[in-house]
């Protein structure tokens, strides 16, 4: 089940197609859905979480926390949503695509997906594009 929540910030409305979208993802990447809470908040909220638990000190747009067991997809997913407003007017792209990309990348993240090296977020960017196409 995926649900949404919002801490310190003001409540957006959520597309009733993103859960099926979601959870479509996880079953092209042969995985099943458990618990999937994302967490929508300020930068503030989202930084406090970045250093308490991550030891960094740096604004983001997204941080996974994984409880994934065997193929079942289950995690916290925090989402800044100034973040993902400032990178979409930054990077010069469409709103609601930042977005999407944002949700799509926490659920690629808990399917096994990494970013750290030039290899791996080209992997996880052309994951990325497929699935919002998809959308």
């Amino acid at each position: 089940m995926i649900n949404y929540f919002f801490e310190n910030i003001e409540k957006i409305e959520i597309s009733s197609k993103i859960s099926p979208w979601l959870e479509q993802i996880i079953l092209t990447e042969n995985k099943k859905t458990g618990d999937i809470n994302y967490i929508f908040a300020d930068d503030a909220y989202i930084l406090k979480i970045n250093q308490d638990y991550l030891k960094h000190d740096y604004y983001t747009d997204i941080i996974t926390f994984d409880y994934v067991k065997g193929k079942t997809i289950s995690g916290d997913i925090f989402v800044s949503l100034p973040r993902i407003s400032d990178n979409a007017k930054m990077l010069n792209k469409d709103l609601e695509r930042e977005f999407l990309r944002v949700l799509a990348h926490g659920i690629l993240h808990l399917c096994g997906y990494k970013d750290k090296s030039k290899e791996e977020i080209s992997v996880m960017r052309d994951k990325e594009d497929f699935y919002i196409n998809i959308f």
